[in-house]
């Protein structure tokens, strides 16, 4: 047995062959200690850091609703109508542009641009649309947050709980990663760094793939973003109003929050000692394909361009990661999820059990067990 510090790396759908990989690392008897993870990986990390076993991660994985479809199929929810705000509609560049056109009937009818607008909202469509121009993204993500909230809730922990309660009550140290795209920064949220920030609203900051989902706002009763200066001392730095994605834009696989120990990681990771457990980074490695699985495309339409920024955004982040990967490749375990793409939130049964499959192929080879 032994005690190991837990990466988990962003990926979207990819994220379950975790379950696989995790079921292996306990039926070792291994533990953690420390887990951080970004997008999928953020939420592998809270619900691990919740109380959820490898086996009960799978389960809710893996469920489907009343009509059949896979859970994470919900996560892609269309906005509603009054998601939009009367002075986000009124500040649309839809109706700047009927104004620039000089659209029929505008000095004829008062707010007539205004009038099509909310008539087009009626459409799911355009709604998605509207949301994807002005928003950030398609979908709402709020089945998402209400996942997250339900799954804390059966762990008998709050919906709304803080960093510094969910710390108080599970004694798990966990963080994600998130990207604040007001500061330019990469942003680590944990009970140190974000006490006052709900757990839930910090996992979906994570997971907001660009283009995918809105972007997150950080409300004001979430407090300051707080982190060690050089002398040891707290900045407490504003973050009310800005604007929050994906934390894989900068940092997909942060490896480096439990492998070293440099001023910067301190000042959000807080003094651990780098002895006490070993480091294990779960890397989703789309270069290898998953055995018996083919290469499916079981997305919307539209999601397709965001896959493609997705790819990008991988390979940006990739980069800024890789001097870390290599520098510590032994404690990295690579998960094969090729033939799999970040937003297949639709997989089959079948497709789920292959990839949970490879994760756990995976670890037992990593670790050398049968």
């Amino acid at each position: 047995m032994a005690l190991y510090d837990l990466v988990f790396e962003g990926g979207g759908a990819k994220g379950m062959a975790f379950g696989g990989a995790l079921q292996v690392f306990a039926d070792a008897g291994h533990q953690h200690r420390r887990v951080v993870g970004t997008s999928a990986g953020a939420i592998t990390a809270m619900l691990t850091g919740a109380g959820y076993t490898p086996a009960e991660l799978i389960t809710e994985c893996t469920k489907t609703d009343a009509a059949g479809n896979p859970i994470f199929a919900a996560f892609m929810d269309p906005p509603a109508e009054s998601d939009f705000t009367q002075d986000l509609i009124e500040g649309c560049e839809t109706i700047a542009l009927m104004k620039a056109a000089g659209f029929p009937f505008s000095g004829v009818m008062q707010n007539v641009e205004e009038k099509i607008i909310k008539a087009l909202l009626h459409l799911e469509l355009y709604r998605e649309l509207f949301s994807f121009n002005e928003c950030g993204g398609f979908y709402a993500g709020d089945k998402a947050l209400a996942w997250f909230r339900e799954r804390l809730v059966a762990k008998g922990l709050a919906a709304d709980i803080t960093w510094a309660d969910f710390a108080k009550k599970t004694g798990k140290d966990v963080s994600v990663v998130t990207t604040d795209v007001t500061d330019k920064e990469s942003v680590v949220l944990n009970a140190r760094t974000a006490p006052n920030a709900p757990v839930a609203e910090s996992v979906r900051m994570s997971m907001s793939i660009p283009f995918v989902w809105r972007e997150m706002i950080w409300e004001p009763e979430w407090g300051t973003y707080n982190v060690l200066d050089a002398n040891g001392q707290i900045t407490r730095r504003p973050k009310a109003g800005n604007i929050f994605v994906d934390g894989g834009v900068l940092s997909n696989f942060p490896l480096r929050l439990i492998a070293e120990s440099t001023p910067e990681v301190i000042a959000v990771m807080g003094k651990t000692d780098p002895g006490g457990a070993g480091n294990l980074g779960l890397l989703l490695d789309a270069t290898v394909m998953v055995p018996g699985a083919e290469v499916s495309d079981t997305r919307r339409p539209r999601l397709r361009a965001a896959d493609r920024v997705t790819r990008l955004i991988d390979t940006l982040t990739d980069s800024s990661d890789l001097a870390v990967m290599r520098q510590y490749e032994s404690a990295v375990c690579r998960l094969p999820v090729g033939g799999y793409g970040t937003t297949e939130f639709r997989m089959s049964a079948d497709r789920q059990k292959l990839l949970i499959g490879s994760g756990t192929t995976a670890m037992k080879k990593y670790l050398g067990v049968a």
